[in-house]
């Protein structure tokens, strides 16, 4: 790969396209199990250029938007501490909680401060030694590992005053969960790349064996959806269900051996809740025994906390693929950016915030059949 733009050439769209027109045959439902995938399928209008038989069902990969609401209010009753140092990436700041938000919290005095990596989390923790600094490590397997080396670099150079308040999720647990739903019309999946870099594709041919379902790993850009979109077609109208590969520049098999050492030390896995969609059995990760004290809920004893989602957010819905993000009635008027029912309007990789931000309002999409702007 030398430059971006070879993955947006709008002449190698087209024959990709012209290949998916040629191949389909029938009605096939897709599902995309990232939302950084949903952001360029909105943006660049892919799911429109594609024939009407290929739909696209925008799934429960934006790590922010599955954080459940107990583990929100969690860290905003440990932000509001007066000896607490409450350190998270940007785009928690904006995540409703019951009745308030980290930004909120900030407002009141709370020290929430914004950092780029976990690391400089423990570099705040190193320069405060009489202050508690809790890191709020949430994400998918692609976040998890930079956060597990944290916590053994802190345990390392033995800096207690830091800890990590963790929501991990993974992402084989969550197919799983989706399939086994009596209501699933996914046909096939295109699974994350990134999250593939790190943990290889070894739970995946189990899954779509069982489940009888393609599994493409695809990449982030407008080709890579689209050759993934192409192989996950021509399975599907032969009557395979195989695991392939479309990403192997960034993939290989084994994934990252190093990164997944790190996380077999540091984390060990649980059942999870997932925010407008319940407990996943094993679908998470925690701190093990060895690193426990490390862990802010633990250190902070904020068990025990219950929620009630807003009954007019139907984000539960959307992330599990059964309605569209403008076939939410709040959508566009109670639920907007700046006021934000659930974390699918607010976060960078929700559905909600890609068809509010690319004006995907409930018009009917228009199949094109001229040469794609990509």
């Amino acid at each position: 790969m030398k430059y971006l733009d070879e993955f947006q050439n709008p002449e190698i769209a087209r024959r990709l396209l012209d290949d998916i027109r040629s191949t389909v045959t029938r009605p096939w439902a897709l599902m995309e199990v990232c939302g950084g995938q949903t952001h360029t399928i909105i943006r660049h209008g892919i799911d429109q250029l594609l024939p009407e038989q290929v739909e696209l069902i925008h799934g429960p990969g934006c790590p922010v938007c599955v954080t459940p609401l107990e583990v929100i209010d969690k860290a905003l009753e440990i932000a509001a501490r007066p000896d607490v140092i409450f350190c998270s990436f940007g785009d928690m700041l904006r995540v409703p909680g019951s009745d308030r938000d980290l930004f909120q919290v900030r407002s009141r005095g709370g020290d929430v401060r914004v950092v780029y990596s976990p690391l400089d989390a423990l570099k705040i923790a190193q320069q405060n030694p009489h202050r508690e600094v809790v890191f709020f490590g949430i994400g998918f397997e692609t976040t998890a590992p930079p956060n597990a080396m944290t916590v053994y670099q802190a345990r390392k150079l033995g800096i207690p005053n830091f800890s990590l308040l963790v929501s991990h999720v993974r992402v084989p647990p969550a197919i799983e969960a989706i399939m086994s739903s009596p209501d699933c019309r996914v046909q096939a999946f295109l699974a994350a790349g990134h999250v593939c870099s790190v943990m290889g594709m070894g739970e995946y041919p189990e899954l779509a064996a069982r489940h009888r379902v393609p599994i493409v790993v695809t990449g982030f850009e407008p080709l890579d959806i689209l050759e993934g979109i192409r192989r996950t077609v021509r399975q599907l109208e032969r009557g395979e269900h195989t695991v392939d590969n479309a990403y192997p520049r960034a993939v290989r098999s084994e994934g990252n051996p190093a990164a997944r050492a790190m996380l077999a030390d540091v984390f060990e896995v649980t059942d999870r809740s997932w925010r407008g969609i319940g407990t996943i059995p094993a679908s998470g990760w925690r701190l093990s025994e060895r690193y426990r004290d490390y862990d802010a809920e633990y250190r902070f004893s904020v068990d025990g906390i219950t929620t009630r989602e807003p009954a007019a957010c139907r984000s539960g819905e959307v992330l599990q693929g059964f309605i569209k993000p403008h076939e939410c009635e709040a959508f566009g008027t109670l639920c907007t950016p700046r006021t934000p029912l659930g974390a699918t309007m607010v976060s960078s990789e929700g559905a909600c915030a890609a068809y509010y931000l690319y004006r995907r309002l409930g018009t009917t999409p228009i199949r094109q059949e001229a040469s794609p702007v990509v």
